[in-house]
């Protein structure tokens, strides 16, 4: 016997007294339910989970929870007023008994269940507003952006422990290996409907691009009816006396059908422009060694960044990740060690703490106040990569109405602020673009734009991000940062850090297993060391990690060149691309001639 919904909402509408942001609006959620809820920045999923939630009342149509059924929501920003630690507020909804619930889930998020309210972070109050849900354990969890301010481990905790849950959930999150992991069915929020598909989001932007095909050409059709009813209507006078009029209330109607089509939103008009170019050469770091409060953030770290290179830093939160781009790019002199710049470096940096807007000022302050973007003795007009443009004009390319021009920052969104952040960044020129969490309340269409524009900017990008797939589809090099003053280099983006991590890890100081010049490499440990020097035995356990990096970029630089319409749409990325090649398997074969001489050598 079929199950009776969780919830279900029918014939909802919501407008908040001016356009609709529902109309006729019906959903069902049913047992076992995991669905992940879509659409752009503003579209009002975060409204719709808080009707769903029971926290907004519609205007119309009703919802309906059976009785005994419960719901909870994860709160963005939860009132913790009267709750002296996190902890309190996380525990305040549980029987006596159930503490160990809240426990497990604070060690998983990384929570402090002691911090104070009042010094808590808005990522801290977020992280103890999931923990609460988690100990709940409702029948249906509602989560918006559960990821924002985790970091890779707690995301990978987090994605485990709703993986094994029996509840339904309702899931709002930009991160696409996340969602693709979790979801078995995708809610869409387009324009104030709402579609539903029974299959999870992996399938989702081909289902979005086949519907929005399928749009546009019901449209196409529509307005080529019209034309020719309305050259009907023209040419038929001077052969009738008498117009059909019936045609004519027809193309009337279809009229207005057409002015019925709600357009959809564009994409932002985002764009990166490289100034001049930066040495080939960008940045050298020689043992660089860093502590704060006894715990180290470096030891001995060395890193050459190349013009072009897309530097990932992934680590837990608080491993020092933004403190060693700032040794990197000088704002933070190191205990020990040298930073050496290249020629001609410009640097532009997206601030994670969006401390470079000034919240209680308006968009069009932020912009004409910038020292980078002001225009002399203009005050509507603002200076986009040495082109003067109004205000308003390139505030809509980052998808803002006129009337938000003049409000204050603080109204915005997460996604609009970072929109906004994005727009001071791009109107500047560049060679060293530094991003410290942009993908933060991002929607995916706009951090689709963002990962192209990056494949076509020139210049060198250094990246903090949790977000693995934007990892993996931005990187070239990541740089883990896993404690202890441990940080390594993998070359490619997150999987391949994780695969190359994961085969090292039972070997530690194994040789590589692939063949070379046809011989076998010799497993276990590499081989007796009795007739190496110490440097020598320490190159032998380091070259089979280089080897396999190095293999690894040829792969990536192979499948990059084997697009046969890469050389005449890009050629300078083919140029770049091509020498690339040339280099690391030039770099191969000297350090599989290594390895083999120092074995053999080890051998006696």
């Amino acid at each position: 016997m079929a199950r009776a919904p969780l919830l279900q909402l029918s014939d909802i509408s919501l407008s908040f007294g001016g356009d609709p942001v529902f109309a006729d609006l019906s959903v069902v959620v049913q047992p076992g339910d995991r669905v992940a809820l879509v659409g752009r920045n503003g579209s009002g999923k975060s409204t719709l989970l808080k009707v769903v939630a029971g926290l907004v009342e519609p205007d119309r149509g009703t919802r309906v929870v059976p009785p005994g059924t419960s719901v909870g929501y994860m709160e963005q920003d939860p009132d913790m007023a009267g709750f002296a630690t996190l902890g309190d507020f996380a525990a305040a909804a549980l029987p006596p008994g159930e503490a160990w619930r809240i426990e497990a889930a604070a060690e998983g998020l990384k929570l402090d269940l002691d911090r104070a309210v009042g010094t808590a972070s808005g990522g801290e109050r977020r992280r103890a507003a999931l923990a609460r849900l988690l100990a709940q354990a409702p029948d249906l969890m509602l989560l918006d952006e559960p990821t924002n301010h985790l970091d890779i481990a707690a995301i990978g905790w987090l994605e485990r422990t709703l993986a094994d849950t029996r509840a339904a959930f309702v899931l709002i999150s930009h991160d696409r290996a996340f969602l693709t992991a979790l979801t078995r069915a995708t809610l869409w929020i387009d324009r104030g409907q709402v579609r539903r598909q029974e299959r999870g989001f992996a399938d989702f932007e081909a289902w979005r691009d086949k519907t929005w095909e399928e749009e546009d050409l019901a449209r196409h059709k529509l307005d080529r009816k019209i034309r020719e009813e309305a050259r009907w209507a023209v040419e038929g006078i001077s052969a009738r006396r008498k117009r059909n009029m019936g045609r004519v209330r027809a193309l009337q109607d279809l009229r207005g059908e057409r002015a019925a089509m709600i357009r959809r939103q564009g994409t932002a008009a985002m764009a990166l422009e490289e100034g001049q170019k930066s040495g080939r050469k960008v940045i050298v770091a020689r043992g660089l060694t860093k502590t704060y409060d006894d715990a180290p953030i470096v030891t001995g770290f060395d890193l050459t960044v190349m013009r072009g290179d897309r530097v990932a830093f992934v680590g837990p939160n608080g491993v020092g990740k933004t403190t060693l781009i700032k040794m990197l790019l000088g704002d933070v002199d190191p205990d020990s060690g040298t930073v050496t710049h290249g020629t001609n470096l410009a640097v532009a940096v997206f601030d994670q703490a969006r401390a470079q807007l000034s919240p209680e000022a308006s968009l069009w302050d932020n912009l004409t106040t910038d020292p980078s973007m002001r225009v002399s003795g203009r005050s509507d007009q603002v200076m986009v990569r040495g082109t003067p443009r109004h205000v308003v004009g390139y505030l809509k390319d980052f998808l803002f109405d006129e009337a938000q021009a003049r409000a204050p920052v603080r109204s915005l969104s997460g996604g609009e602020k970072a929109r906004l952040l994005l727009a001071r960044l791009m109107a500047r020129d560049s060679n060293l673009l530094v991003l410290d969490e942009p993908t933060n309340d991002l929607d995916i269409e706009t951090l689709d734009l963002l990962q192209d524009i990056l494949g076509e900017y020139d210049g060198t990008v250094l990246l903090v991000s949790h977000d693995r797939d934007f990892i993996d589809r931005v990187a070239t090099t990541t740089v883990a940062m896993e404690g202890d003053g441990r940080a390594v280099l993998y070359a490619g983006g997150w999987s391949d850090y994780r695969a190359q991590r994961q085969s090292d890890e039972p070997k530690a100081k194994s040789a590589p297993q692939a063949p070379v010049k046809k011989q076998e490499r010799p497993k276990g440990k590499a081989a007796s060391p009795a007739g190496l020097s110490f440097t020598e035995r320490h190159r032998l356990e380091e070259l089979p990690a280089i080897i396999d990096r190095l293999a690894a970029e040829i792969g990536k630089l192979e499948t990059l060149l084997a697009d046969p319409d890469l050389f005449s749409r890009e050629p300078v990325k083919f140029r770049k691309a091509t020498e690339a090649l040339a280099d690391r398997q030039h770099r191969l074969s000297a350090a599989e001639e290594e390895w083999l001489t120092l074995a053999e050598k080890a051998e006696g």
